[in-house]
């Protein structure tokens, strides 16, 4: 098993974070993982991607070429760079609520995922990464729901105990959504 992830948008979105999530809940389950982050110049609202490698075998390099298994993409200008990155067959995840242009490629399975709404519905719109997060783990397996929780603590600290289960349901809401299959084009 091999996953290699490319997690983008623009700053402020939680791109780093959920690539933080999945980096440290490979670490967790004892499996090889590298995380490469990239941001943009600006603070906030700049650009923002990471490439995420989780496999069992040793990592070369964490550059990912033209040969992600999967994308997680939050942002319109995210899409157009990074949608050619993906392998054919691979799982490309796309933020509906804020893209609302569809992919030009027509060999690889792609999930729209109105998150912002399904966050709002939630009651707290900083969960769209974590709905996105909890498609890509259903889709793929990589790692558990129960270790990105448990990375979520090593990233975030234990003062953010108390969002854990509104996490989780952020989490099992984005695995709900691609299992009725109804985010699928």
């Amino acid at each position: 098993m091999e996953e290699k992830i490319i997690i983008a948008g623009f700053g402020g979105q939680g791109v780093m974070a959920i690539g933080k999530l999945l980096a440290y809940a490979g670490m967790i389950e004892e499996k090889n993982v590298s995380w490469l982050p990239s941001y943009g110049p600006e603070m906030r609202g700049g650009t923002a991607n990471c490439h995420v490698i989780i496999s069992e075998k040793l990592i070369g390099s964490p550059v990912i070429s033209k040969d992600a298994t999967a994308a997680i993409i939050m942002n319109l200008p995210s899409l157009r760079k990074f949608e050619n990155e993906l392998i054919p067959g691979g799982k490309l995840i796309i933020n509906k609520s804020l893209i609302d242009q569809e992919t030009m490629r027509q060999d690889v399975d792609v999930y729209y995922i109105p998150a912002n709404e399904i966050a709002a519905e939630l009651g707290n719109s900083k969960v769209s990464n974590m709905i996105l997060l909890g498609a890509y783990l259903e889709l793929t397996k990589a790692v558990s729901i129960e270790s990105a929780l448990e990375a979520f603590l090593k990233v975030f600290g234990e003062n953010k105990q108390n969002v854990i289960p509104l996490n989780r349901t952020a989490l099992l809401k984005g695995g709900e959504i691609v299992k009725e299959k109804s985010a699928i084009y």
